[in-house]
């Protein structure tokens, strides 16, 4: 979908998205600035977020780890303070480790813990007064691994599966104060998250186990995921909240 076949849902509208520099973020981050949004692009590879502006010098970028406190807090200031406030939060950084769960330490179940569900906390925590006064909405990101069995990463999917149930007590917590939230499963996307597992898998792990894993018609790319984002995000997503979509090609069907 080409630029000037999209609408202009986000006209005007002020938006951060984190996980910016790669996969969905990235894509999330395009999407809504082509249909006319203020984006932010959040995330700790400096590399890509410059790419990123490279390549869409509309987007803004900003360098830091989401999952700091005082981070989170001034990015949240600094965009709210530039753009007069915020109608969007999308919280797509994430990191991910295949472990045995025997073999594995507390520091290493508690990374993906504090990455995945403390960053989406955190910026959450700061962006709701603001998206309260404009009455905006909220995308995080859980996962298939939120409510299915995925050997091996059973530390990303007990964050993930926070993140999931965080997003709906979140959305009934606002559901008066006209704040939106919703969430994005996805699975069978071909980020270098996806790519992280296959080329870091434990050893000794049992591929097997995997199989039933794979879309059978592959790999989708981000954009298929940015697109429901958008969805939720825009004013065609307003009946819905409390929503984890997922979007796996049928793999959990």
């Amino acid at each position: 979908m080409t630029g000037a076949s999209l609408g202009r849902r986000f006209e005007g509208r002020s938006i951060i998205v984190t996980g910016g520099a790669s996969g969905i973020g990235r894509a999330a981050a395009i999407r809504m600035a082509a249909e006319g949004g203020r984006v932010l692009a959040v995330d700790l590879d400096s590399g890509g977020l410059e790419e990123l502006r490279k390549t869409h010098p509309a987007i803004a970028i900003r360098t830091g780890s989401v999952a700091d406190e005082e981070t989170a807090r001034a990015i949240v200031a600094d965009w709210t303070g530039e753009q007069g406030g915020l109608d969007v939060l999308v919280n797509m950084a994430g990191v991910i480790r295949s472990q045995h769960v025997a073999q594995s330490t507390y520091d290493d179940f508690m990374f993906c813990m504090t990455v995945n569900m403390g960053s989406t906390y955190l910026m959450c925590r700061e962006a709701l007064p603001h998206l309260e006064a404009r009455r905006g909405n909220i995308v995080n990101a859980a996962s298939t691994s939120s409510y299915f069995g995925h050997p091996f990463l059973a530390g990303y999917a007990a964050s993930k599966g926070a993140v999931a149930a965080f997003t709906q007590s979140l959305a009934w917590e606002y559901t008066k104060r006209g704040v939106r939230v919703n969430g994005v499963a996805p699975g069978g996307i071909a980020t270098p998250l996806a790519r992280s597992v296959q080329d870091g898998m434990v050893e000794g792990a049992d591929w097997d186990l995997y199989t039933h894993l794979s879309p059978i018609n592959g790999f989708a790319e981000p954009d298929a995921i940015a697109g429901i984002i958008a969805m939720l995000a825009s004013d065609d997503g307003r009946h819905i909240n409390g929503f984890i979509v997922r979007a796996d090609g049928g793999v959990h069907a």
